[in-house]
């Protein structure tokens, strides 16, 4: 009876994830992590150079670069799914000119 009490209690659901991208292909991911706040800090630390990060909860976060010129156009996106966040970085990455746009990184947290 004392064991079922315990698995009662309610836990925290760790569910925030975040993905920071900088130049050269430089990137950080945190996922699972109780908040936004220490997700972004988390990625941000992984993250060589000057590197921005956006979160991610309960989805996919996906980094593409352009193979050609690696320091160049770069794309990136955060979407439910893990194939809708690969199709968007690519197609943000060619939008931006790039000629050779492939996935670098990609990262789900939660239920994405």
């Amino acid at each position: 009876m004392l064991a079922l009490a315990v698995l009662a209690i309610p836990t925290p659901l760790l569910a925030a994830g975040a993905f920071a991208m900088g130049q050269c292909g430089a990137y950080g991911q945190a996922y699972d992590y109780a908040g936004e706040d220490a997700a972004r800090a988390a990625a941000l630390k992984q993250c060589q150079g000057n590197c921005v990060a956006v979160t991610m909860k309960h989805a996919c976060a996906a980094f593409s670069i352009d193979m050609s010129n690696p320091c160049g156009p770069h794309g990136y996106a955060v979407r439910p799914q893990i194939s809708s966040s690969l199709n968007e970085a690519t197609r943000e990455c060619y939008k931006y000119g790039g000629k050779q746009c492939v996935i670098r990184a990609w990262a789900c947290d939660g239920r994405g």
